[in-house]
């Protein structure tokens, strides 16, 4: 069994760049994720995982399937868009969840409608679910780019980042800067969704972030240990949902995800921070007191 798990990295070049890409995701995604959950902006990461989408198309129809155009492209669209909907937020009645929301239909819609006038199914299917298992030395080099200027970034911003998300308020008290981590951390999302883009697709860039992330949090109370499980959690989907996709010849992307999904299901019932086994032990301990 662990041969058949090991084999395929192994025996085929294609299957190592992948396992590579896939691992440069889970490993800078996972962080960012915990942050955005603990910050109640999941739904925010999903909206700006779509947002990417027009400008990536407009890279495509300017350059075909150019790893710098669309890169350039995704990056610049996330940018505008969370930017945006911060205008809109601040300047009508509506939230900034709201304005993301229509931004993100917008986007997804507008980017569908660019690739499709020039490109071809295959092209389509591309971007919007990856191509992991086609990932060429530029992406690798970009995955691992991405990942490693993520991981330096999150440990310079960790501190005023970790304390706006617990107590902002504490933060804006003592003067502390955290409007600056909030704008870093926004372009290290992009860059990651960005990233993800390459790998996974708009449509699942957002998984190895959110899945992970979600996961750590059903088992760990302290900010470190959940970065540390939800990294682990994506490394394990990672290879188990490639390993998964060559020996069953399922898509690669949506398989990854659903590795994921797999392990935050039974984190669901099983977890010790927040899954329904410790509710119900903690409400039969509470009708024993």
């Amino acid at each position: 069994m662990s041969y058949e798990i090991v084999s395929p990295f192994v025996e085929f070049d294609f299957m190592r760049r992948a396992l590579v890409g896939a691992l440069a995701l889970a490993l800078s995604g996972a962080p960012v994720g915990v942050f955005l959950l603990l910050r109640r902006m999941s739904l925010m990461g999903d909206a700006m995982a779509h947002a990417i989408l027009p400008g990536a198309a407009l890279g495509y129809l300017a350059f075909g399937l150019s790893l710098g155009a669309m890169t350039a492209g995704g990056m610049a669209a996330g940018l505008a868009v969370a930017l945006a909907a911060g205008v809109v937020a601040r300047a009508t009645t509506l939230r900034e969840d709201a304005s993301l929301a229509a931004f993100y239909l917008l986007s997804l819609a507008a980017g569908v409608v660019l690739i499709s006038a020039r490109g071809s199914n295959v092209d389509l299917m591309r971007v919007l679910f990856g191509s992991v298992l086609a990932l060429d030395d530029a992406t690798l080099m970009l995955l691992a780019a991405v990942s490693t200027i993520t991981l330096v970034g999150l440990a310079l911003i960790f501190r005023p980042l970790a304390v706006e998300t617990v107590d902002p308020g504490f933060l804006r008290s003592v003067g502390g800067r955290g409007s600056v981590a909030h704008l870093a951390f926004l372009a290290l999302l992009v860059a990651n969704l960005v990233a993800g883009f390459h790998a996974l697709g708009t449509l699942l860039a957002v998984g190895l972030m959110i899945l992970p992330a979600a996961t750590a949090r059903l088992w760990c109370v302290d900010m470190t240990a959940m970065i540390a499980t939800a990294m682990a959690t994506g490394v394990a989907a990672s290879l188990s949902g490639l390993s998964l996709s060559y020996n069953f010849g399922w898509p690669t992307g949506p398989t990854i995800i659903l590795a994921a999904g797999a392990i935050y299901a039974v984190s669901l019932v099983l977890g010790r921070a927040g899954g329904v086994r410790r509710g119900r032990t903690h409400r039969k301990g509470t009708r024993h007191d």
